[in-house]
């Protein structure tokens, strides 16, 4: 616990030296193009995969709902 003590208390003073200034985003158009076709790229990926865990989920689902109507008949 004293050591844990120690090294918070050697890292928290760090902090003192960050910059005081606001960082300066000076990104340009074709940073904001590419970074949004990149979240294009992501989104065309999450969507089939969302799609097909539905379709497993509803798959799954109905094999049970199947085998509950085989044991009650």
């Amino acid at each position: 616990m004293k050591t844990l003590a120690t090294i918070i208390g050697t890292i928290a003073p760090a902090t003192a030296f960050a910059a005081s200034t606001p960082r300066v985003d000076d990104s340009g158009l074709f940073v904001w193009i590419f970074l949004g076709f990149c979240a294009l790229i992501v989104i065309a990926q999450v969507m089939p995969a969302v799609l097909l865990m539905f379709g497993m989920a509803k798959g799954v689902t109905g094999i049970v709902k199947d085998e509950l109507k085989g044991h009650k008949a």
